[in-house]
C-alpha cells in the first residue's frame, strides 16, 4: 500500500516574497513615523522645551497608549512576561534609554550631524554582529549597497558644514549607536519565547521612560517645558497637540511597527531602511519648518534609497526564526 508523500514543512516562495515586501512596507511607515519626530520636537524646542523634556514627554505619551493593548495582548500569557524581564530590561536600557540619553549628551559637547552620522552607522554594527556572532556573512550587494547608503548619510546630514569633535562626544555617540543597533537586534527575536511585537514595545517604552525620568530627575537629562503655543509653517497649535503628536506617531506607532516589519525582514535589512528616516525627517521639516534641502541633500536622500535597495537585493527573501537568547 502507499503511503502519502509527506508536504514539505518550509514556506512556499511567494508567500516568502509577499512577507519580504510587506515587512519593506512596514519598515518605510516605520521610518516615516520616527522620521516625524524631529520636526515636531523642534517646534516644542522653540517653545521652550528642552530636548530632553520632549523626548521623555514622547516615550511617556507611547508607553501610556500602548499600555493597555500590551497588557491585553499578555493576558493567560503572564509566565512568558517573567521569562522575558531580562530583554524588557535590555529594550528599555538600550533600544530606547540609551539612544535618546546617550545622543544629548553627545550633541551637548558636538555637532549634531557628526553625533547624528556615528548613531546611523548602527546598521554596519548590526552587520558585524550577525557576522561575527551568527555567521551570516552579508553578500558583495549587501557591502555596496552599505557603503552607497552610508555616502548618502554623509550628504545628507551635511556633517562637513560643520567640523566640532570632541572625544567624550564621539563616544556618546558611540554608545547611541549601540543602543540603535540594540533595538534592531532584539527587535529582530522571535519564536514561542517571544513576546508579541505590541507587548515587547508597550513594556520596553515603559521601562525606557521611567529611566528617562530618573536622568532628568538627577540632573543628566536637562528639564524644561512650556505651555506656550507651538508654531509651524502652518501655523500655531496649543502645546498638548505635537506632544501627543510625537507620542502616537513617532512613538508607539513608530516601534510597534518597527517591531513588526524587523521580525520580518531580519535586523540587518531593517537597520538599512531605518536609514531612510533621514530623508523623511528632511520632508517634514521642509513641510512644517519651511527649511528646504540642498541638492547636495537629495543627492543623499538618493544615494541612501539605493543602497537600501542594493541591500535588500543581497538580502534573502525567507528570514529565519531567531531564538531568544541574551545578547
Amino acid at each position: 500500500m502507499s503511503s502519502t508523500p509527506r508536504r514539505s514543512a518550509r514556506p512556499v516562495p511567494g508567500a516568502a516574497v509577499r512577507r519580504a515586501r510587506l515587512g519593506l512596507l512596514l519598515a518605510l511607515a516605520t521610518a516615516v513615523c520616527f522620521g516625524s519626530s524631529g520636526a515636531l520636537a523642534r517646534g516644542l524646542i522653540d517653545a521652550g522645551w528642552s530636548p530632553g523634556a520632549a523626548v521623555t514627554a514622547r516615550v511617556w505619551v507611547a508607553a501610556i497608549i500602548l499600555l493597555v493593548p500590551a497588557l491585553l495582548a499578555m493576558r493567560g500569557r503572564w509566565g512568558l512576561l517573567r521569562s522575558n524581564v531580562v530583554t524588557l530590561l535590555l529594550y528599555g536600557a538600550f533600544a530606547v534609554g540609551a539612544t535618546q540619553l546617550f545622543y544629548f549628551q553627545a550633541v551637548a559637547v558636538m555637532d549634531v550631524g557628526v553625533a547624528l552620522l556615528i548613531e546611523y552607522m548602527s546598521p554596519v554594527a548590526v552587520m558585524l554582529w550577525l557576522w561575527m556572532r551568527r555567521g551570516e556573512r552579508p553578500t558583495g550587494r549587501t557591502i555596496i549597497g552599505a557603503i552607497v547608503a552610508i555616502a548618502g548619510l554623509v550628504l545628507v546630514l551635511d556633517v562637513f558644514s560643520g567640523t566640532a569633535v570632541s572625544t567624550a562626544g564621539v563616544l556618546w555617540a558611540l554608545g547611541a549607536m549601540v543602543g540603535s543597533a540594540a533595538y534592531f537586534i532584539i527587535s529582530a527575536r522571535q519564536g514561542d519565547e517571544a513576546l508579541p511585537p505590541i507587548a515587547l514595545a508597550g513594556f520596553g517604552l515603559l521601562m525606557g521612560a521611567v529611566g528617562l525620568t530618573i536622568a532628568s530627575v538627577v540632573g543628566i537629562l536637562p528639564w524644561r517645558w512650556s505651555t506656550d503655543e507651538v508654531t509651524f509653517l502652518t501655523g500655531s497649535v496649543s502645546w498638548w497637540i505635537p506632544v501627543v503628536g510625537i507620542g502616537v506617531i513617532a512613538g508607539a506607532l513608530a516601534y510597534a511597527l518597527g517591531i513588526v516589519s524587523t521580525r520580518m525582514l531580519g535586523s540587518r535589512l531593517a537597520a538599512f531602511v531605518a536609514l531612510s528616516e533621514v530623508v523623511a525627517a528632511a520632508l517634514f521639516r521642509w513641510a512644517l519648518l519651511g527649511q528646504n534641502p540642498d541638492v547636495w541633500q537629495v543627492l543623499g536622500g538618493v544615494l541612501i534609497l539605493a543602497g537600501v535597495i542594493a541591500v535588500r537585493l543581497g538580502e534573502p527573501d525567507e528570514v529565519e526564526p531567531v531564538a531568544v537568547e541574551p545578547v
